[in-house]
């Protein structure tokens, strides 16, 4: 970004890192300086949370309401219908109504922690859903209105669609309308509530720009994109994934002890990034603590941590999460703030038929971690075991009798997948 922008947004999202292009740097700014703008995001309900991945974009929301501009959180009710094809090599499973409804309540839960829908104020946020205008759709009439404004040479040229077909990967006709639905997203919502710039990620410039086009035509209104960089890890992995899966946003998906442990795990190198981008400290602390080295690094982790736990949960849960850290890493000790988990899916083995060291029930160890979700798979599981990083009680398990003694379950027990991730196990069936 080489624009050196004047109002307060654009500012933040230059020095913090959040840019990655913008289809009108200066009348953008313009309009910023001018008065309160409309900006929105839109988010498919296709799980019942979002994920670390999708707060870039929170953030981008929220820094748009703190510098006076009003920001809309727009549900996909209705695109989430179609699925979004972008960059993907097979069709979404489609979701029933009731799937998506659900999942919108899920989603939901996140935003209130970020951004105000209550304040009197002029840039008070919005929650709305693009089912209020695409559900009602007549498929004729929008085909005459809408449908004529897109040039279908011009729409297989996107990088999106273009990947997909050059792999030789299907892309159906359901898909192919995806695009057509998020520009007349942009449409409505410029029409029914002023909406000016529509922000998303890198890989939604083609679409921000189709929505642009058609409401220039259709309304002959001036509007705008900005979009942020797709993040990834400085070792390569896409923001968001772990080795056990998705960084969920929401409490019941993902604890607030395990979501603080994801950013105290983050790399050296990502720190200082991090920090400016998903929090709200100075930029110059920011770049201060991410240029740290040696051990002192691990106190700006902590930092890290601690700021975006509290913006997502609550100070509260960033303290309880670091004091269970400390006792968990420090001390040696269980934490009581580590996710707890029933264990209902064991089988139980007599001791003799396992040439058990004592008589009783046993139970084979690998299920147990799969179930504390420690482990994608038994096969995960054992592979853990194999290499000594299943540990209960901080004692690995042995690789030559995998198995446990349930009387060791009766209580809540800690078990650990390697150094850094750990859950209470209990078990809560008959033996």
């Amino acid at each position: 970004m080489t624009y050196s922008p004047k109002s307060d947004f654009l500012n933040v999202m230059q020095a913090r890192g959040f840019v990655a292009d913008c289809t009108d740097y200066q009348g953008f700014d313009e309009a910023l300086l001018a008065g309160v703008v409309p900006g929105y995001i839109g988010f498919d309900a296709t799980a019942k949370s979002l994920h670390v991945g999708s707060l870039i974009q929170i953030m981008m929301l929220r820094w748009l309401q703190k510098t006076g501009h009003q920001p809309i959180t727009l549900m996909g009710g209705g695109t989430t219908k179609v699925g979004d094809p972008s960059f993907r090599a097979d069709e979404r499973p489609l979701l029933t109504p009731d799937q998506i409804d659900d999942n919108i309540a899920g989603i939901k839960q996140v935003f209130a922690a970020y951004i105000d829908y209550d304040t009197e104020a002029p840039n008070k946020a919005l929650m709305l859903n693009n089912a209020e205008w695409l559900d009602g759709l007549n498929y004729l009439e929008f085909l005459r209105d809408i449908g004529r404004h897109f040039s279908v040479n011009r729409m297989l040229s996107f990088e999106s669609v273009k990947s997909r077909l050059d792999r030789e990967q299907s892309l159906s006709f359901l898909e192919f309308n995806y695009m057509i639905l998020q520009a007349y997203d942009f449409l409505e919502l410029n029409r029914r509530y002023g909406c000016l710039v529509q922000f998303g990620g890198s890989d939604q410039w083609g679409n921000i720009v189709n929505g642009i086009d058609l409401t220039r035509r259709v309304l002959d209104h001036e509007i705008y994109g900005l979009t942020s960089h797709l993040l990834t890890t400085s070792d390569g992995k896409k923001m968001g994934k772990t080795a056990d899966g998705a960084v969920w946003l929401n409490a019941d998906m993902k604890s607030p002890y395990d979501f603080w442990q994801f950013w105290r795990n983050t790399t050296d190198a990502d720190v200082g990034r991090f920090l400016k981008l998903y929090t709200e400290l100075p930029v110059e602390e920011c770049d201060r603590l991410g240029a740290l080295g040696g051990s002192e690094i691990n106190a700006a982790k902590i930092i890290l941590a601690n700021e975006v736990t509290t913006l997502l949960h609550g100070a509260e849960a960033a303290a309880t999460a670091e004091t269970t850290a400390r006792e968990v890493f420090e001390k040696g000790g269980v934490g009581d703030d580590l996710p707890k988990f029933d264990l209902t899916g064991l089988n139980f083995l007599q001791g003799e038929t396992i040439d058990a060291p004592e008589p009783g029930l046993y139970c084979a160890a690998n299920t147990i971690f799969v179930e504390a979700k420690l482990a994608s798979s038994g096969k995960d599981a054992k592979r853990l075991i194999a290499e000594n990083g299943a540990l209960i009680d901080g004692e690995p398990v042995s690789k030559d009798f995998p198995f446990v003694n349930v009387e060791r379950l009766r209580d809540f027990t800690k078990v650990s997948a390697g150094k850094k991730r750990h859950a209470l196990v209990k078990l809560s069936q008959p033996a």
